[in-house]
């Protein structure tokens, strides 16, 4: 397979090593016809962003269902790239799938993939326009399991797991861990539709991890934003609760 400026590079994303080699096979065959060559392999969405940081690559065959972080996941992060690649997923026969993707006119390939198929999607694999993030977040069955900031024209991947809090400062999210603060392009309102079931809206503006609240203090200081603060575990900073979002409070049994 020669390397020139209109061979298309390929990356192959699979939690199975059999799988993987199969289409690595089948793209073999389709080199043949096209100019094509495998850019690399990754096994799971984490090891795709990190792959895609480092190698040039035209198009990914995603697989959706993998451990650590799943194709329409990596789909989401892909999206931060400063040159993303066209994505084409992979699946084995899921009808909710499958109406999702027709639905939205997502391109993608069923398992066992055939040869044929495989040549007509790379074939106009360049006419692709990359998945708007919003229809991505429509496929998604699950909330992500990480965030994507960038960075020094990198994509950084942040676990929510780690995330103290969430506040929205002019055009940018400020998330928190216990180690550092990352800037994130996204709206606040939109995470919380997301991750309302980890994060509690405190204020307007800030959401906190309902599993690091260590409690609730009312503050003796006249002027105090609704006269309490929130307190979480690892952290000094003491966040002001809002006096319209007081009834918080309660649900914590603090008051």
């Amino acid at each position: 397979m020669s390397r020139n400026a209109n061979t298309l590079r390929v990356a192959i994303t699979d939690d199975e090593a059999p799988a993987r080699s199969r289409i690595r096979d089948l793209l073999e065959d389709c080199a043949a016809s096209m100019a094509l060559e495998v850019a690399g392999e990754a096994s799971d969405g984490r090891e795709l962003i990190e792959l895609l940081q480092t190698t040039p690559v035209d198009v990914v065959l995603l697989d959706i269902r993998m451990p650590e972080m799943d194709g329409i996941e990596a789909a989401q992060h892909i999206q931060k790239l400063a040159e993303p690649p066209s994505v084409i997923f992979t699946t084995a026969y899921d009808v909710y799938a499958l109406k999702a993707f027709e639905l939205h006119a997502v391109d993608y390939l069923v398992k066992p993939i055939r040869l044929r198929r495989l040549h007509d999607a790379l074939s106009r694999v360049r006419a692709i326009t990359p998945l708007p993030l919003d229809v991505l977040q429509k496929l998604a069955p699950e909330p992500r399991g990480h965030l994507s900031v960038q960075e020094r024209g990198r994509v950084i991947l942040v676990s929510v797991e780690k995330i103290l809090y969430m506040r929205a400062e002019l055009k940018y999210v400020t998330i928190r861990t216990a180690e550092r603060e990352y800037l994130l392009e996204e709206s606040l309102t939109r995470l919380e539709e997301e991750f309302g079931n980890r994060f509690l809206r405190i204020h307007r503006s800030c959401l906190v991890a309902r599993n690091h609240i260590d409690r609730f203090e009312r503050v003796a200081e006249e002027g105090a934003d609704g006269g309490w603060v929130t307190i979480l575990r690892g952290l000094d900073e003491r966040l002001p609760v809002s006096r319209r979002q007081q009834h918080v409070i309660k649900e914590f049994g603090r008051l």
